[in-house]
């Protein structure tokens, strides 16, 4: 026999030998790992929560976002910033003058995941009126959006996160907002299939 055919058939079952080696190891199992099992069907109904932690500064970005789009080009009297607590400021227009109003609030999350501002200062210019007023003052003459409730007899505002509109059925809860130490935490639950 010539030597090339030799070769050539000694290089051709190298070639084979490889490729069936390859095809081989790639479709055996490796051990210790466990691949899940199709479970279409199987998760209907459930939820994915996914938790986000943020900081008071992403945190006053986003829900600034929120509250201009839910308010859908009405001008919202009402600016806010988050830092140590929560601060709304305003002005009120009394014969002509604006009164800078200011008001600052602790978040607590209920049971339920939504946020309970809880009012704890508040200055209106040099004038001494009390908190429920300049609440009830603010509920009537701000159009919040239906998610947002003012409740000046117990000096809160009530913020349930559950009626947000966000992508594809998904909602927000709030599971711990502790500004004093910048931490923020989230959770975004999105419908299984």
């Amino acid at each position: 026999m010539n030597k090339w055919k030799i070769a050539f058939f000694a290089l051709a079952g190298t070639v084979l030998f490889a490729i069936l080696l390859v095809v081989f190891l790639a479709t055996r199992p490796v051990d210790g790992v466990n691949v899940a099992k199709n479970t279409v069907g199987k998760s209907e109904g459930k939820e994915n929560v996914l938790v986000v932690q943020t900081t008071a500064q992403e945190l006053e970005s986003i829900s600034k976002k929120y509250l201009k789009d839910a308010v859908e080009g009405s001008p919202l009297p009402i600016d806010y910033t988050i830092g140590n607590d929560i601060q709304l400021k305003s002005t009120l227009t009394v014969f002509y003058t604006e009164i800078p109003i200011s008001m600052n609030f602790d978040p607590i999350v209920d049971d339920s995941g939504n946020i309970i501002l809880k009012q704890t200062g508040m200055n209106v210019g040099l004038l001494n009126i009390p908190p429920e007023t300049t609440m009830k003052i603010m509920r009537d003459s701000v159009e919040f959006p239906s998610w947002i409730t003012v409740n000046p007899n117990k000096a809160e505002i009530y913020i349930d996160l559950s009626r947000i509109n966000i992508a594809s059925g998904s909602r927000v809860r709030a599971k711990e907002l502790d500004l004093a130490n910048n931490k923020i935490l989230l959770e975004i639950i999105v419908p299984g299939e």
